[in-house]
């Protein structure tokens, strides 16, 4: 059975720095797409960042570009999400996603949720203003 457990998230006030981490189980993240998306009450599912752990490649959405970093940690079978400069609006659970291939299905793109396979239950992000 694959399961991807999220950790990391908590409370910080606004320009701090949390990191959080995606552990899979069942499931090998070698060269695959390992994602981080958030969902904010009442809004929808948007893409935060994505790697290919096969080279490292890194995707961001233009909201959090510069301020957060999506990492592998080969050994833990992990990727990471560094998020700095935290602002009021990153406020969100997050969720880590993972694909059953080596492609996004249907070829992407990988902001949409469709794209993914496996998700995990997501770990509560809060910045206070």
């Amino acid at each position: 059975q694959v399961r991807l457990v999220e950790s990391g998230g908590g409370s910080v006030q606004a320009g701090g720095s949390l990191k959080l981490s995606c552990v899979g189980s069942g499931i090998s993240f070698y060269r695959r797409y390992v994602g981080w998306f958030r969902q904010a009450p009442g809004q929808q599912r948007e893409g935060v960042a994505a790697i290919f752990t096969g080279n490292s490649a890194a995707l961001y959405s233009a909201s959090v570009e510069g301020r957060f970093t999506i990492s592998v940690e080969n050994a833990q079978n992990a990727v990471s999400l560094h998020m700095d400069s935290l602002k009021h609006e990153d406020t969100a659970m997050y969720y880590c996603a993972a694909t059953d291939t080596q492609a996004l299905r249907g070829g992407g793109p990988w902001e949409r949720v469709g794209a993914w396979d496996y998700w995990g239950q997501g770990t509560q992000v809060t910045v206070d203003s």
